[in-house]
């Protein structure tokens, strides 16, 4: 039991040596454990603080363009609505030219037809005329049994429709 005495009783050499080897400890550990293992955890939080710094230049980035496309996206749909709106000016120009260009073509037709009609009415009359002209100058031949001459008997009947033509 001397040997377990001599350990709990404090001695100046044992003390030393234990010393010794808790500084040597101490040192490997520093030097070969401490050292690389904070190394480690620096080099770490280095790489988790420039990760939070690219997620955030990141984040930002895709704020930036989701901005830009929303603003391309206004503008395409108001190029849209502006395509839109002066397809239908066009088409209401369109439209209206061609209501237009219709009402002139009726009015030419409704005009021709009112000259065609009118020169169809004047040959009537004149047809007209000219048979009447001849049955009044039967009628009076047989009427007057006279001897005049053609020339003179159609000039008195023309006279007469005149008359009656005013």
């Amino acid at each position: 039991m001397y040997l377990a005495a001599d350990l709990l009783s404090p001695s100046l050499g044992l003390f030393f040596w234990m010393l010794l080897v808790f500084g040597l400890l101490l040192y490997f550990l520093r030097r070969y454990a401490w050292g690389p293992i904070v190394a480690f955890l620096e080099q770490r939080e280095q790489n988790i603080a420039s990760s939070l710094s690219r997620a955030e230049e990141a984040t930002k980035a895709a704020q930036r363009l989701l901005a830009q496309n929303d603003q391309a996206r206004r503008e395409a749909e108001q190029e849209a609505q502006r395509l839109v709106r002066e397809a239908r000016e066009e088409g209401e120009r369109v439209r209206a030219a061609e209501i237009q260009r219709t009402r002139e073509e009726v009015h030419l037709l409704r005009a021709k037809a009112s000259e065609e009609i009118a020169r169809d009415r004047e040959a009537a009359l004149q047809q007209l005329r000219s048979e009447v002209a001849g049955l009044a100058i039967l009628a009076a031949e047989r009427i007057l049994r006279e001897n005049l001459d053609s020339e003179r008997q159609r000039n008195l009947v023309n006279q007469f429709i005149g008359e009656l033509a005013t």
